[in-house]
């Protein structure tokens, strides 16, 4: 059924009145969830089965991730609208389908008040992270009755309330709330709830449950004895590789494979089936060699082990064997390890890497290069000049200059150039052996192609050897790290906070370069839960008031 959406929009506005922050807290921040954040959400409340039915407004990427620029949008006219629709289709669902109402109306022809209430009491906890005030409860019951009366019908009632609570800032945000420290006075921290959600979505990328919001509630999250028997709890929970996939495909950009094409004269292999399947390799690996296995975080760039669909190997041109049975068919991922003597290893040779940081149609040391100084190593690197002639680069069939080698070699003579390719061009064209789209070569218009070179003094002679210098590269653990601690922190690791990096980076190199490790360091750390009040943040609170 379609509600006119001035009727939603008065109900969120109604709800969102409602909220109140308590006389010793102050608002010091507010993260809009991101869509994967939004989906997972509404698996964990309802159920797998419910539909979403709608666009998400773009992230903004704030220093190399979209969890910092999640701090910094807004919500546009049309992105309200997106998001109505949304909670429309998800609160259709839900009403329709049985048992997600935990009671039975006196009458499905008219409100009821108090099965209402028992419904919104538990929905929106969950949904809003926290325990949902007497003046929220109000609305959201408020609300469901008059839909109920209008439309002469419970349940139509209940899905126009639940589409304002879905349409709602306090689902659609992350509010960050800040508490007098008691054992520190003159110190604040965040509150019981708002540490729980931090948590939560750091681990799980996802809403706290409610083991955790019982003990945030309890105020057992606030000794270190009940928030260290939390972050275990959520630690040894297989919803941890959800965490992990969440902050790597932050970090490796993977959304940019939404605008990802290939010409497909040149490249009639990459298909729509491998630009979605390219990713998912990654994270598997990744997630299987950090989370599954424990490992080093170094050896994802010398890692041998992957995980394929038939897709992937045809690309790779690789025999892929059909082994797992699942519901009675093949699994679409079969593990898979390159031999000993093959020339490929590590993520930086898989597609997600390679094609990604590509043209159309045709590879690119430089951008392949300038994405590994920046994703992997955390090293800026300038941007081209405005009028820079790309010629002789773009002209892949002149006889003078058969390969990338020769034709960046040929650019890069320009004065303006040759600083920034020296910074990037050795690595990219280590990886020549991938074509752009991550097919496999050895030549080009029929010349050898010469994978040697230097990066930061250390030598190597193809791209499984350049991962082995990424892999010991103490740039490498450094920007990892800093990357960790800004997306759990949420907040870009300025220049005052090297003493504290210096101490992750130690901790991390004792426990072995272990993700996991580091997320526990992190989440134990003073840092973690500690607010210094700005007067933004004061004047933010009084607005949210």
């Amino acid at each position: 059924m379609r509600f006119p959406l001035a009727l939603i929009g008065a109900a969120a506005a109604f709800t969102a009145a409602t909220s109140v922050v308590a006389a010793d807290t102050q608002t010091v921040g507010m993260r809009r969830i991101s869509p994967d954040q939004y989906r997972q959400i509404i698996t964990d409340v309802f159920g797998a089965d419910v539909k979403i039915g709608g666009r998400f407004e773009p992230d903004r990427r704030e220093s190399g991730l979209l969890a910092l620029g999640s701090a910094k949008v807004s919500v546009t006219q049309t992105g309200l609208e997106q998001y109505d629709a949304m909670a429309r289709s998800v609160a259709a669902d839900v009403l329709k389908t049985k048992g997600l109402v935990p009671c039975e109306p006196a009458a499905e022809n008219a409100p009821d008040d108090v099965c209402a209430a028992k419904f919104f009491s538990s929905v929106g906890r969950l949904l809003y992270r926290r325990p949902i005030t007497d003046g929220e409860l109000k609305a959201q019951v408020g609300a469901a009755n008059a839909g109920a009366v209008k439309l002469k019908n419970f349940y139509s009632g209940m899905e126009l309330s639940l589409a304002a609570m879905l349409a709602s800032p306090q689902f659609l945000y992350r509010r960050e709330v800040a508490a007098a420290d008691q054992a520190h006075p003159g110190d604040y921290r965040l509150d019981a709830f708002s540490k729980a959600s931090k948590l939560s979505f750091l681990l799980w990328n996802s809403a706290p449950d409610m083991q955790l919001l019982a003990s945030a509630e309890s105020g057992e999250l606030n000794t270190p004895k009940g928030f260290t028997k939390q972050l275990d709890r959520m630690l040894a929970s297989p919803r941890l590789e959800e965490g992990v996939r969440a902050f790597f495909s932050d970090m490796f950009a993977f959304d940019d494979f939404s605008m990802l094409a290939k010409d497909a004269k040149i490249y009639p292999q990459f298909s729509l089936e491998v630009n979605k399947d390219a990713a998912e390799e990654t994270l598997r690996t990744v997630v299987d060699l950090l989370v599954a296995r424990r490992g080093d975080y170094r050896d994802i760039f010398t890692t041998k082990r992957t995980f394929l669909t038939p897709v992937l190997a045809s690309v790779y041109a690789v025999p892929l064997p059909r082994t797992d049975l699942v519901n009675g068919e093949p699994d679409a991922w079969v593990p898979f390890e390159y031999p000993a003597d093959d020339p490929r290893a590590g993520i930086l040779m898989h597609i997600s890497f390679v094609a990604l940081h590509s043209h159309a149609g045709r590879s690119s040391p430089t951008i392949r290069g300038k994405a590994l100084r920046e994703i992997m190593l955390c090293q800026k690197v300038p941007d081209p000049p405005g009028n820079v002639n790309f010629t002789v680069v773009q002209d892949t069939s002149n006889p003078m200059y058969k390969t990338a080698r020769e034709r960046v070699t040929a650019h890069a003579t320009e004065a303006m150039c040759t600083g920034c390719h020296k910074l990037t061009d050795p690595m990219g064209l280590a990886l020549e052996n991938m074509d752009g789209a991550g097919g496999f070569r050895l030549q080009e218009n029929g010349k050898t192609i010469d994978t040697t070179g230097v990066m930061d003094g250390a030598k190597f002679n193809n791209g499984a050897e350049l991962g082995k210098v990424v892999h010991d590269s103490p740039a490498a653990t450094r920007c990892i790290v800093n990357r960790v601690a800004s997306y759990a922190l949420g907040k870009s690791m300025a220049s005052g906070a090297a003493d504290y990096l210096k101490t992750l980076e130690q901790n991390f190199a004792k426990d072995g370069y272990r993700i996991p490790d580091l997320l526990r360091t992190i989440a134990l750390s003073d840092e973690f839960s500690r607010v210094t009040l700005t007067k933004t943040a004061a004047l933010s609170d009084s607005t949210a008031k």
